[in-house]
């Protein structure tokens, strides 16, 4: 069976947060944490994305199936699932590598996500901030940051902000879960 694969790109806060969620999502093959939106030349470290002086954010790129679950659906699970209304911050995380992003990979997604925040921004009190730009360059993180919660759901942040965050996506979204 084919498969109508597309990439999604963004950041809202901690990658591990951002993949955990979309592991759990119908449609959603694979989601690889990583690095995008710097200004450092070459393939930045999480050591120096901490530091907040490479510019960059931490994403999640998705790989998913078109034909199961759209862009559109992909963006508003995104944003119902993060706070995109504190700039540089979720939670206790601060700092622009914890923006809130949406990368778009063509003109198609840049309409749809900006129709998207149009769209919630009627769901908070606060303005949302999240970004839309496009993807320059993604830079896959290191292996131990990929399948973070799966690996380590007893760690401290996993069980504090992980596990709710999974809370809220299956109370929002149980439609939309494997």
């Amino acid at each position: 069976m084919n498969k109508n694969l597309q990439l999604a790109t963004m950041g809202g806060g901690c990658f591990w947060c951002t993949e955990a969620v979309f592991q759990e999502v119908k449609g959603v093959e694979l989601g690889v944490s990583g690095y995008s939106g710097g200004n450092a030349p070459g393939h930045p470290t999480y050591r120096e994305i901490c530091s907040g002086l490479t510019g960059h954010a931490e994403v999640v790129q998705v790989t998913f199936d078109a034909d199961v679950i759209s862009y559109e659906e992909i963006l508003i699970i995104f944003m119902t699932t993060h706070d995109p209304t504190t700039l540089n911050r979720q939670g206790a995380d601060r700092g622009t590598q914890y923006r809130s992003v949406i990368y778009y990979h063509n003109n198609k997604q840049k309409a749809i996500a900006e129709v998207v925040l149009k769209e919630v921004a009627s769901y908070y009190e606060n303005p949302v901030v999240t970004e839309i730009k496009a993807l320059d360059v993604f830079y896959e993180a290191e292996k131990e940051h990929q399948d973070y919660y799966r690996n380590n759901q007893a760690q401290g942040y996993c069980s504090f902000v992980i596990t709710p965050k999974l809370a809220k996506l299956r109370k929002l979204h149980a439609d939309k879960l494997k």
